[in-house]
């Protein structure tokens, strides 16, 4: 069909011819379009389904709405709006009759980037991946750093979940954090699983009600914090989000929120399992992104989580055989004022104790360490490196339930190490003898410890790459997968391309919060320490957790081959 320039439009067909059809299907600039006669108007809208791309002209027109057999996304002709907000709006062209001719204007109508960010918001609040994963692919060519679309995440994960931070947007700031070491393709992939994470987490909740910070004139942090701690202490929420919003809005530091917020979730042993510090640590590092404007709405929804943990002092396993609690309130006791580091060569040596030894001996040692000038902030990488160890040594004999009891203790000890990366407290050291101790309770766990294993001679680091996705298509290759990335680092591969590899694989399988992260903390403790065995350590949880359906990367891949303007359809049936 030959296509003649106007001064505005495009001529497109007859009006006779597209009154004899009902409908035709026209090329016009690059533009698959579909011209309908209906009620004695021509209409001329994009071709493909704005859900999955199916081709429109297939639909059926009743009563001026147009109906896609696909999934039976409805649509308004005349606006083109949706009646399915799974589907998006319908696109239309402008249409002109002129001396029987029909002709279109092809020209953009809209900013894709914005109305991506409308449909976003659309996608998490009614909890549709593929609605998410389309903004996310969008957001993220726009902005490559990811963070405007992180920062509509956790603005939506904030205000939206009644029972404040938990696993979606910890699985948001986990995959934030890793963009920036991933390939550019797959970064709005792992955009997409945080967002979706985030919307899954919050369905079905109530919205929160942010309080207001105190009246008056403003109270100081420090009688804040006391009075945070104290409410957190008798499990009042309401009581501490408004002392913390209190404490954001008189101008508390960073340091001084970190802080308070450290020191309390440190005031019993090992909340939850070693959740609820992480996520404290999650809150902190999503506002270094998104920025600390928003810190009161982000810090506000930590409230509920602090003051409901579970206490490892109700626990058995920490009372019973030995009370740990009791050992632990006594060396509190004898901790001296921290320091950040110091002069201090004994990590080796502590790494084996907290290892190998009873709970007792661990305590000295952490506490000789600290007097014989080990940092707080060194004491902490080395209890981090233990726990890493026991993950990179477990073996498969265990219960699969048991990774996860390893993974606890690795992301708490990490998430210590953050944390006094941020702000030294004495209150927050505690933590790191928390860890310890849970390092020491996970001991069972390695027996018999898998040995770590050694580079294989003559490995090809990039064929070792190739080898990694097909590796991981199989189930019970732990083992396997521990010895691949030891002979890549060995023979002398660059260790961010395996992260970016490693990275690639997680996004491959659906979502799994624990194996996230297992793979987001061991890179950090990688790139914090240069030691190969967090990575060793990631391989093997991960290979443990794969392979998994992978119906969130189909999601995804459908997403990334409408905006590529490609079919997702058959024309005609498969054999």
């Amino acid at each position: 069909m030959t296509v003649v320039e106007t001064t505005q439009h495009k001529r497109a067909a007859s009006l006779e011819e597209l009154e004899a059809k009902g409908r035709l299907v026209v090329s016009v600039e690059g533009n698959t379009i579909c011209l309908l006669a209906d009620e004695g108007e021509v209409h001329a809208i994009d071709n493909r389904c704005p859900h999955m791309g199916f081709p429109l002209h297939r639909g059926s027109l009743a009563d001026g709405i147009l109906t896609c057999h696909w999934h039976h996304a409805r649509f308004d002709l005349c606006t083109g709006g949706t009646f399915d907000q799974w589907a998006d709006e319908l696109r239309r062209f402008p249409v002109e009759v002129e001396d029987g001719e029909i002709y279109v204007d092809v020209t953009p109508r809209r900013d894709p980037v914005e109305h991506q960010r409308v449909r976003l918001q659309v996608g998490l609040e009614r909890d549709i991946a593929l609605v998410v994963a389309k903004a996310a692919i969008v957001l993220v060519q726009a902005d490559p750093s990811g963070a405007d679309a992180f920062r509509a995440g956790l603005e939506f994960g904030v205000a939206r979940r009644g029972g404040g931070w938990f696993r979606g947007l910890t699985t948001l700031t986990c995959l934030m954090n890793l963009v920036p070491r991933l390939e550019a393709d797959e970064q709005p992939a792992a955009l997409h699983h945080g967002l979706a994470d985030v919307a899954s987490d919050s369905a079905g909740e109530e919205p929160r009600f942010p309080l207001e910070p105190l009246p008056g004139d403003a109270v100081e942090p420090a009688r804040l914090a006391r009075w945070f701690r104290r409410f957190i202490e008798v499990r009042d929420a309401e009581g501490a989000e408004r002392a913390l919003v209190s404490a954001v809005r008189a101008g508390a530091s960073q340091e001084e929120l970190a802080d308070m917020l450290f020191a309390a979730a440190t005031d019993h042993r090992y909340l939850d399992g070693g959740h609820t510090l992480d996520f404290v640590n999650k809150a902190l590092e999503a506002l270094d992104t998104a920025g600390w404007e928003r810190a009161e709405a982000v810090l506000a929804s930590l409230a509920p989580q602090l003051a409901f943990a579970e206490w490892m002092e109700e626990s058995n396993s920490w009372r019973n055989p030995v009370d740990l609690v009791a050992l632990l309130e006594n060396a509190f006791e004898r901790l001296p004022a921290p320091r950040p580091s110091g002069e201090w060569s004994g990590r080796e040596e502590l790494v084996a104790i907290v290892l190998g030894s009873e709970a007792a001996g661990i305590l000295d040692a952490l506490l000789a360490a600290l007097d014989d000038g080990a940092g707080a902030v060194e004491l902490a990488s080395a209890v981090s490196f233990a726990a890493a160890t026991r993950i990179a040594r477990f073996p498969t004999s265990n219960e699969y339930a048991d990774w996860d009891t390893a993974l606890h203790t690795f992301t708490f000890a990490n998430a210590v190490e953050q944390g006094l990366r941020r702000s030294v407290s004495r209150e927050l050291l505690r933590g790191v003898l928390d860890a310890a101790v849970s390092v020491h309770l996970d001991r069972f766990l390695n027996v018999p410890a898998v040995r770590l294993p050694s580079p294989r001679e003559g490995s090809e680091p990039e064929a070792l790459l190739a080898e990694l996705p097909g590796l991981l298509d199989a189930q019970q290759q732990v083992d396997e997968a521990g010895q691949l990335v030891a002979s890549y680092l060995g023979a002398g591969g660059d260790p961010q391309r395996l992260i970016a590899a490693l990275g690639a694989c997680l996004l491959r399988e659906d979502r799994n919060f624990h194996t996230i992260q297992c793979v987001e903390a061991a890179v950090r403790q990688h790139e914090l320490t240069g030691e190969g065995l967090p990575l060793i350590a990631a391989a093997r949880y991960l290979a443990a957790h794969a392979p998994t359906a992978r119906s969130q990367r189909q999601t995804y891949e459908i997403a990334r081959r409408l905006h590529r303007g490609e079919r997702v359809y058959e024309d005609e049936p498969q054999p």
